[in-house]
């Protein structure tokens, strides 16, 4: 079953903590938190301080999406705070594969982050370190974007490239994702998807209807 990671960022901000618990009991399996610092990416939204403060609020794992540079100073911040998937970007700092490993050492499981401009071939170099590779379907910082077709293609290169390594990694998709987008991402080789828009529409007595779309892709 493909896991589904609703991002808080298209979540009611002035109730994160209810927003959590409902997305829980509609059958969300991650939550996907996306960390901006307005450098790294064009905007700003959060930081470890409220990962920590909604953490009590539900059970399943936080999926936290580093967009900030430099990622390093602040890894043991987010792990502490309750992050259990912490993904960086390759751009964020200037060795890869030692901010993975501290991931690991920090007990959290470690994930690379593609923007659409950025190589598969990134992987391969770090494959061994690697629990989860993201594959950002529009260009990070905003929510509300549409999907990128061109970057279905990666996603068939990454799942060969996994495949090939013998590994169990997740393959996930962020941007644009609604019901039809999540089919072709899922064709392609996704085994998890981020939805903000398509997760939150409609307040929380569509969340779990919403859900079930996007599992039924």
């Amino acid at each position: 079953m493909t896991i589904i990671a609703p991002s808080i960022l298209a979540s009611d901000f002035a109730r994160l903590g209810e927003e959590a618990k409902a997305m829980q009991a509609a059958g969300a399996d991650w939550l996907h938190v996306d960390v901006m610092d307005g450098h790294f990416v064009p905007n700003i939204t959060l930081g470890p301080d409220i990962v920590k403060a909604l953490r009590p609020h539900v059970s399943i794992p936080f999926d936290v999406h580093l967009m900030i540079s430099p990622a390093d100073p602040y890894l043991e911040a987010f792990r502490e705070a309750g992050a259990d998937w912490i993904s960086v970007h390759p751009e964020a700092g200037p060795h890869l594969a030692r901010t993975l490993q501290r991931i690991r050492q920090l007990g959290a499981k470690a994930g690379v982050v593609l923007n659409p401009g950025t190589s598969p071939a990134v992987v391969e170099e770090v494959i061994d370190l690697v629990d989860l590779v993201l594959v950002m379907s529009v260009n990070p910082g905003f929510g509300g974007q549409s999907f990128m077709a061109s970057q279905l293609s990666k996603i068939e290169r990454l799942r060969a490239i996994i495949d090939a390594s013998g590994r169990d990694i997740v393959l996930e998709v962020d941007g644009g994702v609604t019901p039809q987008t999540a089919a072709q991402c899922i064709a392609a080789g996704a085994t998890a998807l981020v939805a903000g828009t398509a997760a939150f529409k409609g307040g929380p007595g569509a969340y779990a209807a919403n859900i079930a779309a996007l599992k039924g892709a």
